[in-house]
């Protein structure tokens, strides 16, 4: 009888071993590849990709690249891909190349001032934009080198001035190109300082002719953001364009000039742009955009080739994300996609039809070994009278017999789709797979739906954007299998502002909280965030401008501190010590309130974290401690 028992109890080991690989994990999720695309070969015939892992124990990733057919197939490993693309630093003619180096220009340490102490820990400034994103300004610029032939010495095509290119902090290739012939360079640029800089949202493109050595502003007049120059086969150049200066999530538009005569393609599209790339034969353009709680790639004529209105036409369909734009080989688009249960892959579009094809298969055999979760879209009727798009997310295995403790999931931005993509710290598979319901609302202030309620959360944080959520988790707590003594919220920047609002306001609804990085004090958030533009913008104003009705609206109405003295409610809030967007104040700020009033919250506190969690231990800990702070209070 022992025997049997032992046999029993390892026989049910082993099935809860076996249960346990079937579902996401936060391991699991750190052991998949990521995906990136490096771009396609000069002959157009291949891709070539890197694949980031990551050692958890070594606390760092490693990548390898590799190079596979466009249709498919077994990919290669290679060494140096990037010699069989065509490389955008070297100018089409091949006389020239471009590289990006950091010039020292202005005095900051201690040591600038009196070289004789050099042993000095300090810095000085005189002006705003000290500090932006994770990152102390230092004196040192990023400025675009022209070098003629293998010349070792080059031009510094920026000398003296004090501004970057690419921008700060997320710049890249994109934000620099050749013309056709090889005679100018294009580059982005926000050519100010100081408070001008903080306040501003206003980069130009400005034209270096290399015969010339001149410098020319191209997009003078135009007061919002222009990226991204691009130029078409035949001279005409093309960008992305944002109308009004201090509102960094205005329209974004495609606009293309040629020969003086300038057009917006996408002026009377109701969305907004988030990248594109041109056709071949420059008749028109391709560019993915938010839509319908998705991301998907569209096109549009360019009238200067076609003679045609500027028709936007949307060439894929389904539910799914297309990240990025790898570029043209032959009459296919390759792109990145994911979905809320699969990290990025490669696919090939036909631009015809919008048929996808998987191209690579890097994670295919873990995903094969795991249930994935059910997801569906479903339209809520909010206060208003408005129909919102809400993701739900059942864990895998769903039985709509059981009850589920379910979560409110708060996306960030605040105006960033809530969409198809897939995290790896807001990942809804792994919180699926923990065993909760999520439930992902569209709410107001979101691309996808139109202009109009994309536009609607600026100087309405605590409005109609928190009865969307609200309205979101009660019609979907109406279904039988949730079960309504267990409903928590969670969410992040943006959405960890709605969590302190929602502390103050949820009447009882939620057992359970999770911030990160999120808004509490309006207030000293205006005083400590490095980009006042963005704080301006959304607040309406200082906080110190007593007859600016709508400024005073938001530090009264829409200030979670406010609120406190509602909260009930246990709460984990979580902080990088070195957001400069979301300051860690914010958190401690909280923490110390909930811990004075007597509530149980914890502060997961990541010192050399910015406003995401990058490291891999570090975000080990994130996900163990999240699920955690759930099972102890939901």
């Amino acid at each position: 009888m022992k025997h049997i028992i032992l046999v029993l109890v390892g026989v049910l080991v082993q099935m809860n071993c076996l249960l346990a690989q079937n579902v996401m994990t936060p391991e699991l999720l750190w052991q998949l590849g990521k995906v990136s695309a490096i771009g396609i070969t000069k002959d157009e015939k291949s891709i070539v990709y890197q694949v980031k892992t990551y050692d958890a124990a070594a606390n760092e990733g490693s990548s390898n690249q590799y190079q596979i057919s466009v249709d498919g197939g077994k990919p290669t490993e290679i060494i140096d891909g990037e010699l069989l693309v065509n490389d955008r630093h070297i100018s089409p003619n091949g006389d020239h190349r471009i590289s990006i180096q950091e010039v020292k220009l202005e005095k900051v340490f201690g040591k600038d001032y009196y070289p004789e102490l050099d042993k000095s820990d300090v810095l000085i400034y005189d002006d705003l934009m000290y500090r932006h994103w994770d990152t102390w300004e230092d004196g040192k610029f990023s400025h675009i080198f022209l070098y003629e032939g293998n010349e070792a010495k080059g031009i510094d095509i920026m000398e003296g001035e004090p501004f970057n290119c690419p921008q700060t902090p997320f710049g890249g290739e994109e934000d620099y190109t050749w013309s056709p012939d090889g005679n100018k360079v294009v580059y982005v640029a926000k050519k100010k300082s100081g408070k001008e800089y903080a306040l501003s949202t206003n980069t130009d493109l400005y034209s270096y002719n290399i015969t010339t050595a001149k410098t020319t502003n191209l997009t003078e007049g135009m007061m919002g953001y222009d990226t991204s120059p691009l130029y078409a086969p035949d001279g005409t150049l093309a960008w992305l364009s944002m109308k009004r200066d201090g509102y960094e999530s205005d329209k974004n538009d495609i606009i293309v000039r040629k020969n003086g005569d300038q057009q917006n393609l996408t002026q009377h599209w109701d969305g907004t742009v988030n990248s594109f790339a041109w056709k071949k034969d420059g008749s028109g353009l391709y560019f993915t955009a938010a839509t319908d709680g998705t991301i998907q790639l569209f096109e549009v004529d360019y009238p200067g080739k076609t003679k045609k209105m500027p028709l936007v036409k949307q060439i894929t369909k389904g539910d799914f994300d297309i990240n990025g734009l790898v570029g043209l080989a032959g009459d296919k688009m390759i792109v990145s996609r994911t979905d809320m249960n699969h990290t990025a892959e490669l696919y090939a579009v036909d631009l015809q039809n919008g048929a996808m094809d998987q191209i690579t298969h890097v994670n295919d055999d873990k995903y094969e070994k795991i249930i994935l979760s059910k997801v569906e879209s479903r339209y809520i009727t909010t206060t208003d009278k408005k129909e919102m798009l809400v993701w739900v997310i059942y864990p895998p295995g769903f039985d709509s017999s059981k009850k589920y403790p379910t979560l409110l999931y708060c996306q960030g931005g605040p105006q960033s789709a809530l969409s198809q993509f897939y995290s790896f710290r807001w990942n809804f598979q792994l919180m699926a797979a923990n065993g909760y319901i999520v439930v992902a609302p569209n709410r107001r202030g979101m691309p996808g739906h139109g202009v109009q309620w994309n536009e609607a959360i600026s100087k309405d944080y605590g409005g109609q954007a928190m009865q969307d959520y609200l309205s979101a988790i009660d019609e979907v707590a109406k279904e039988s299998y949730v079960d309504k003594d267990r409903l928590g919220a969670v969410g992040a920047s943006f959405g960890g502002y709605s969590i302190f609002y929602l502390a103050g306001i949820h009447k009882n609804r939620f057992k359970s909280f999770i911030s990160h990085d999120g808004i509490y004090n309006m207030k000293s958030m205006y005083g400590t965030t490095e980009e006042s533009f963005f704080v301006n913008w959304d607040n309406g104003g200082a906080y110190w401008e007593t007859k600016n009705k709508a400024a005073q609206k938001t530090y009264k109405d829409f200030n979670p501190i406010n609120f406190v003295n509602n909260w009930n409610t246990p709460i984990l809030i979580i902080q990088g010590g070195r957001d400069y967007r979301v300051p860690d104040g914010q958190a401690l700020e909280a923490f110390q309130a909930a811990q004075l009033k007597g509530i149980k919250s914890r502060l997961l506190y990541f010192p050399n974290e910015n406003h995401w969690v990058l490291q891999t231990q570090n975000a080990l800990v994130w996900q163990r401690e999240f699920y955690r702070w759930l099972k102890e209070t939901l």
